[in-house]
């Protein structure tokens, strides 16, 4: 299950490629390859290939892979991966990350000086939509109509309804991104005609009440995790969104919803289908695969699935100075990615903590020039080797890496109910417990455990368990850190020592291209 085969059947309504920069009809289109809309969804056989599809576009960026026929135009296609811009847009403005590069939108992203023409802007929004486009696609072929149509068994039509249910997760998935990035943005389900009409525009806590609603509606339908193939989305995948939606419920709504996400965590931590990984470092190796700990993992190959994003990404742009590429089962390394000495300072103990994984050796940890790799510490977290010291690949040595993406992991919903506990959502001192679990892990020993937690021991203990897995913005603003004074960090604002930022920076702009063409959107406040 590692592999992931790029599919061709992609339905002639999906409309090919999405543009940037602006939106062109192209009329007397002829399907490719034979395939319409009723030689691809006539066959039962065929939906597991269009699923494939579906999930991919988490990981891949075209229909070749690494680079050609690139989903979305406007962008080289290396840079517009999902977990890619998703990283740029969740990890470059805060303490976690600097990149020394000056590609267009990487400065904007280091001093959080962007605006609505800013490339990596763009990307994840139109990353986000046409992903979305895809699962509207594909759930409204898989209608009970459209199946009756069609002939199907009751067998066939069970099995389509499973995937149904799993377009429906990665669609809540693409709306709770957009809707944490973006905030008031265009919506459009599978009841929607394709291209007649100029989508609407939604609010944000409309599309909370959506999304959460979607997720309520297909938890029941998704597989158990015993019996869903690894990488596909399952119940307790839907369980672990809906705790996370609850956690910050409050910024996306203003009303608190802790309780509901701390019995949210709690579904996911009981579920039994998960445990702690024993060592915290092989969860970002190339046979991370085999973790008990990640629920829903992006999926990456060396071989079959090529991009030059995702840990492709992280673990090339992390490699540079003094560092051996061969250490780190890459062939090569780009120099671009760093700390910040805020972040460093988040691990007061040191090498005692495992998740202190800092290259330091030619490396200082203070930045007075972001282009200079050898400023700020390395960061090799991800390392294309596997648990046992073998290269990803079939043991040889390329750019691109086997480590899937942990999306969503079991560490991340002890935390989530610890910090909504002290929010008033459930029990503190369970919520120590799993706190505890964590840093025991962390240390190798209970000698570190936490007498009791605040608020800020939660915000500090997240950066270290969660870092560079695209969480840090946001909980840097559901903890009011992102934008004040309050907390700064090296080059945020594009000040040396950092300086706080306008509020209007919680969010990202809708692109202007957007904007011009559909009046029902309105362009977030102050862009």
């Amino acid at each position: 299950m590692k592999k992931i085969t790029q599919i061709l059947l992609v339905a002639v309504t999906l409309g090919g490629i999405v543009g940037l920069n602006s939106c062109k009809k192209q009329l007397n289109l002829k399907p490719k390859y034979g395939l319409n809309t009723e030689t691809v969804y006539g066959n039962p056989d065929n939906y597991i290939h269009v699923v494939a599809k579906l999930y991919s576009g988490l990981s891949m960026t075209g229909l070749q892979g690494p680079a050609g026929n690139g989903d979305i135009a406007g962008i080289d296609e290396g840079f517009s991966a999902y977990v890619r811009v998703l990283f740029n847009l969740q990890e470059l403005p805060t303490d976690e990350v600097v990149c020394g590069w000056n590609d267009p939108g990487i400065p904007e992203m280091n001093k959080m000086n962007w605006s609505p023409e800013t490339s990596f802007v763009k990307g994840m929004y139109y990353r986000i939509f046409y992903q979305i486009t895809l699962c509207n696609e594909f759930i409204r072929e898989t209608s009970e109509a459209k199946m009756d149509e069609r002939g199907f068994t009751e067998a066939q039509k069970a099995t389509i309804r499973v995937y149904q249910s799993e377009a429906r997760f990665l669609r809540s998935l693409s709306y709770y991104h957009a809707m944490d990035l973006f905030g008031n943005v265009p919506f459009v389900t599978e009841e929607d005609e394709v291209g007649a009409f100029q989508p609407k525009r939604i609010t944000r806590s409309e599309l909370f009440s959506y999304v959460e609603s979607e997720l309520l509606a297909i938890e029941g339908s998704l597989l158990s995790p015993s019996a869903a193939p690894y990488g596909r989305a399952n119940k307790v995948a839907a369980q672990f969104l809906l705790a996370k939606l609850y956690l910050n419920a409050e910024v996306y709504t203003g009303i608190a919803k802790n309780t509901e996400c701390a019995n949210y965590s709690l579904k996911v931590i009981n579920s039994g289908a998960y445990s702690l990984d024993d060592n915290y470092q092989d969860l970002f190796l190339a046979d991370n695969n085999t973790s008990p700990e990640i629920i829903f993992p992006v999926i990456y190959d060396g071989i079959n699935a090529q991009s030059w994003g995702g840990t492709t990404f992280l673990v090339n742009a992390a490699i540079g100075g003094s560092m051996v590429p061969a250490d780190y089962g890459v062939n090569g390394g780009w120099g671009g990615l760093r700390t910040t000495s805020a972040f460093v300072n988040k691990f007061p103990d040191s090498t005692l903590d495992s998740r202190y994984l800092f290259y330091r050796d030619g490396q200082s940890k203070e930045i007075t020039n972001l282009s200079t790799f050898a400023e700020g510490y390395a960061f090799p977290k991800f390392k294309n080797k596997t648990s046992t010291g073998a290269n990803g690949s079939a043991n040889a040595l390329t750019a691109q890496a086997d480590i899937d993406f942990p999306m969503f992991r079991l560490a991340d919903a002890y935390l989530m109910y610890a910090e909504a506990a002290l929010r008033g959502g459930g029990d503190i001192s369970q919520g120590l417990g799993y706190v505890n679990q964590l840093r025991q892990r962390a240390y190798g020993n209970t000698t570190f455990n936490l007498a009791s937690i605040t608020l800020d021991d939660i915000i500090d203990e997240r950066a270290r368990e969660l870092s560079w897995e695209c969480t840090r913005r946001t909980d840097l603003i559901r903890f009011n850190l992102f934008t004040t004074s309050t907390y700064v960090w090296p080059f945020k604002g594009g000040d040396l020592t950092g300086v706080g930022v306008s509020s209007i920076y919680n969010l990202y702009p809708i692109p202007t291209a957007d904007i011009v063409l559909n009046p029902n959107l309105i362009q977030n406040s102050g862009y």
